[in-house]
């Protein structure tokens, strides 16, 4: 890991996109709107975008402009248009039925964002780098994969969930770029390739509920048939 080295400057930077990328996470969790699922996925991707070229541009990794680029055109453009894509001919513009309320569910993000933090400070102890950016980048990473999780439990439109798996790897790739820039490229392009195969999958389980059980909502999937 670099993370000591960057300037303080760079630091500064690193951490204000970060917590507006979870501050985003927070917009999906307090609404029941799908629209406004998929246009704060589609704009935390352009935040990682920037610090992926900004951790290029500080830490001498020239190949995270390509991962810049690559991030706007994959996940902030043509996976929030795919899912619109899918989204726009069915008759659902909202969720009906959630685990939690939306203000219920910012409680308990805001709780997984406290327990992140106090295994970020832990961890980041024990490997020497208490006091450094690092800590909000593993505070995040992990705040970004239990809203992910949290968001898969409690909402259950298709929409919901496989936007829910969606930050939950955006939180992976959101630490990465700052924990381990080094990551070779080719592991970075595999990972954006494989978000386009959740979301087609995504659209064949949307497709099919449709279809033959006249709902959007993973409620619908309450039996297995043979």
């Amino acid at each position: 890991m670099i993370v000591t080295t960057f300037p303080p400057l760079a630091a500064s930077l690193f951490s204000l996109i970060a917590i507006a990328s979870l501050l985003l996470a927070f917009v999906m969790l307090g609404s029941r709107w799908l629209r406004h699922y998929i246009y704060a996925f589609a704009a935390e991707s352009w935040l990682i975008a920037v610090l992926s070229a900004a951790v290029g541009f500080y830490g001498g990794f020239p190949e995270l402009y390509v991962i810049a680029v690559l991030t706007v055109l994959f996940r902030g453009c043509i996976l929030p248009y795919l899912i619109l894509r899918i989204v726009r001919p069915l008759d659902v513009a909202r969720e009906v039925d959630v685990g939690l309320q939306p203000s219920s569910s910012l409680v308990a993000g805001a709780f997984a964002v406290i327990f992140a933090l106090a295994v970020a400070n832990h961890l980041s102890v024990g490997l020497g780098l208490a006091g450094t950016v690092a800590v909000l980048a593993l505070t995040v990473m992990l705040s970004l994969k239990l809203i992910g999780f949290l968001m898969l439990t409690v909402r259950h439109e298709a929409v919901s969930q496989v936007l829910g798996l969606l930050v939950l790897e955006n939180g992976i790739f959101l630490g990465a770029q700052i924990l381990v820039p080094g990551m070779p490229l080719l592991i970075e392009i595999v990972i954006l390739f494989d978000l386009l195969i959740v979301v087609a999958c995504f659209g064949i389980l949307v497709r099919y509920l449709s279809s033959h059980v006249g709902s959007t909502s993973a409620l619908s999937l309450n039996r297995l048939v043979g």
